[in-house]
């Protein structure tokens, strides 16, 4: 054998070695990426909840400030039917925000008004927020 196919052979076989290396242990990356997956998939099933006892949480919390129909009441809350804010949160995203709420004076807040902790009602249970943020994104145009 020449001397350059002796080389040609050494270089493919590092270079199989080292592409072996680099990529790691299939195994645990596929393991991993399932895992993560799947974690997922729970947080997105733990924050989907029943928009008809939404509608109904809704109707004796949230709609002191934002109304019955969601537009929002002046000076008050805002119109949760058009707002970007909802579009743009996730369901977990939201059910945390409702659990903490915004202060007045949070650069954020564009209205200047407080959203109280669970809308004001401590009683809410973070499934009863679950089901009000469901509700609020089937009239979230």
């Amino acid at each position: 054998m020449s001397v350059k196919k002796i080389y040609l052979v050494l270089s493919i076989i590092i270079i199989a070695f080292l592409s072996y290396q680099c990529g790691g242990d299939n195994k645990n990356d596929n393991a991993q990426t399932k895992e993560n997956k799947m974690k997922t998939n729970d947080d997105f099933r733990k924050y989907v909840g029943n928009p008809v006892l939404g509608k109904e949480y809704f109707m004796k919390t949230c709609v002191a400030c934002h109304g019955a129909d969601a537009k929002g009441l002046p000076k008050l809350g805002k119109d949760l039917t058009t707002s970007q804010f909802i579009k743009d949160k996730t369901n977990k995203e939201l059910v945390e925000y409702v659990e903490v709420g915004r202060l007045p004076s949070d650069p954020l807040n564009t209205t200047g008004i407080a959203m109280p902790p669970k809308g004001g009602n401590p009683a809410l249970t973070e499934k009863e927020i679950i089901d009000i943020v469901s509700y609020v994104r089937t009239i979230n145009k």
